[in-house]
């Protein structure tokens, strides 16, 4: 399960944005979570819980904001939605494409005491 890496990456960044910023408890972590990003929604909540026992963002609580998969069409050239790696275009059905969004995680915001 590669949610748990990922939440004690999370973590480390709420530990060090601590350090930098200077405050000693978080009380919410705002996630992007795209859907073509590979992580197991529920599971990366699990993990978080455990993960943050005993840390600065005990009791925090985890918004996860998905975002919706994108790629670019080399055949139609049109920026389209996809629901996986390898869809085919909605519009016309090639395979070439090209995503362009939604295959990343990041800490969007913090709400920190």
């Amino acid at each position: 399960m590669h949610e748990m890496s990922l939440a004690e990456g999370v973590l480390q960044i709420i530990e060090d944005s601590a350090k930098t910023q200077d405050f000693s408890r978080v009380k919410t972590v705002w996630l992007e979570i795209g859907q073509l990003a590979g992580v197991e929604v529920e599971a990366m909540r699990f993990c978080f819980d455990a993960v943050v026992r005993d840390s600065i963002a005990q009791d925090a609580q985890l918004v996860i904001i998905e975002t919706p998969g994108q790629a670019w069409c080399l055949h139609c050239a049109e920026v389209v939605n996809v629901q996986a790696l390898f869809d085919v275009c909605p519009k016309c059905g090639s395979h070439q494409l090209k995503v362009t969004g939604g295959n990343e995680m990041r800490v969007k915001e913090l709400d920190v005491e």
